[in-house]
């Protein structure tokens, strides 16, 4: 539980309660940190640049954000990122490298970790799932080509020099 100190009226003592969620000009600035790391889910985000977007101390914006959707700013893009990894994973033909790149994370184990944890299922055969009863997938090209999914996976491998 995430609690504030608050200052009894007519006494000069401390009492402790706990904040159920943001004021509501606090929200504003609470919601404009969340917005941002829905549409850069994929970007390197930190509590830093979170609380500086909704122009908060990043220990207060942290208290707050928790106190206010029941996550941490951290596990709020890390489910974002999750989020966004089924619907590639359900509606393309991109392998499960080039997912794990495309939402931001930079370790193919801590995505699939992370994925089991929040999906219940590994990435692989959540993506097996849905290819049998699915849609047909949209070409991984045309994701790259379009720029809705970032080419950085597949520019690191071309990047790599080759053995001879």
């Amino acid at each position: 539980m995430v609690t504030c100190l608050v200052r009894v009226d007519w006494q000069d003592e401390l009492v402790v309660s706990p904040i159920t969620r943001a004021p509501d000009d606090v929200l504003v600035h609470l919601r404009r940190a969340r917005d941002l790391a829905d549409r850069e889910y994929a970007a390197p985000l930190d509590l830093d640049r979170l609380a500086s977007a909704a122009g908060l101390s990043k220990y207060h914006f942290l208290r707050v954000f928790r106190a206010t959707y029941g996550v941490t700013p951290a596990e709020y893009v890390s489910r974002r990122r999750i989020e966004r990894a089924q619907d590639l994973l359900r509606a393309t033909n991109l392998t499960v490298t080039e997912v794990c790149h495309a939402v931001g994370f930079s370790s193919l184990g801590s995505f699939s970790s992370r994925f089991r944890s929040v999906v219940g299922e590994s990435p692989s055969d959540f993506q097996t799932r849905y290819a049998a009863t699915g849609a047909p997938h949209i070409p991984g090209c045309v994701l790259f080509m379009w720029g809705l999914v970032e080419s950085s996976a597949t520019q690191e491998k071309r990047d790599r020099p080759r053995r001879p």
